[in-house]
């Protein structure tokens, strides 16, 4: 039997997409899609899942490690945003390649959780360390900026996945692809742009402009801990409700 093209790989994950359903705008219009290039090249040279969340992983553990050794510039900043934006796609990738294959494994997801975790609590760690280094007229406590940041994003990411396990567990919630489900709202992904990681690593190109991007991060911050807010008191009534 021949090898499917490329290009039939590309249409397959198509369609095993995953459901879009509050997936922001960056995620669902950009990353998934790079992810899917990303996740057929590593089908055709034979990759592994485990082996595309290792890459991911050592592209953005590489952009957060610039991030906190640097100092403010164009260059670094397109740097970092570059190897974050590649990362995130590669992250993408892992999970669509592990579908295409047929399925993943425990331990495949195991893995592409604790990296995911990890990234999201050093990034901001990382980005605080930045901003130490190049407070600037900025008074320090500012610095807890960054910090609130990354205890909002390890609560919301741990949020995710644990109320995502006890309805799976309960049989409250059930698996659908894209193509399964009505198309999602185009507003909604729109809304979501300040939770999407991507866009907050999108982001990280503007670092050349320190101030505007330093304001830029705090408004995320504090928008991603109201969401992170009002978002805990959904999750718990859908994890009361099943009991």
């Amino acid at each position: 039997m021949s090898q499917p093209t490329w290009n039939q790989l590309r249409h397959d994950l198509a369609k095993a997409q995953k459901s879009n359903r509050n997936a922001p705008a960056y995620s669902r219009w950009v990353n998934r899609p790079l992810g899917r290039i990303f996740a057929a090249t590593a089908f055709k040279l034979g990759l592994t899942p485990n082996q595309v969340t290792a890459i991911s992983a050592v592209f953005t553990f590489a952009g957060i490690g610039v991030l906190a050794t640097g100092t403010p510039s164009w260059w670094l900043g397109l740097l970092v945003a570059g190897l974050l934006v590649l990362g995130y796609a590669l992250d993408s990738a892992d999970g669509q390649l592990a579908r295409l294959r047929g399925g993943g494994s425990p331990a495949g997801e195991w893995l592409d959780h604790v990296v995911d975790a990890t990234k999201l609590a050093t990034f901001h760690l990382a980005v605080a360390v930045f901003w130490f280094r190049s407070l600037g007229d900025w008074p320090l406590a500012t610095v807890f900026i960054p910090l609130a940041f990354a205890a909002q994003a390890s609560v919301w990411f741990f949020g995710i996945v644990i109320t995502d396990l006890v309805l799976r567990e309960r049989g409250a919630k059930q698996v659908k692809l894209a193509h399964q489900e009505e198309r999602p709202s185009t507003m909604m992904s729109l809304l979501g742009i300040p939770a999407d990681y991507g866009f907050l690593a999108l982001s990280m190109g503007l670092i050349g402009w320190f101030d505007g991007w330093r304001l830029l991060y705090a408004l995320l911050a504090v928008g991603n801990i109201g969401l992170l807010a009002v978002q805990l008191v959904r999750w718990y009534r859908r994890i009361a409700v099943v009991g």
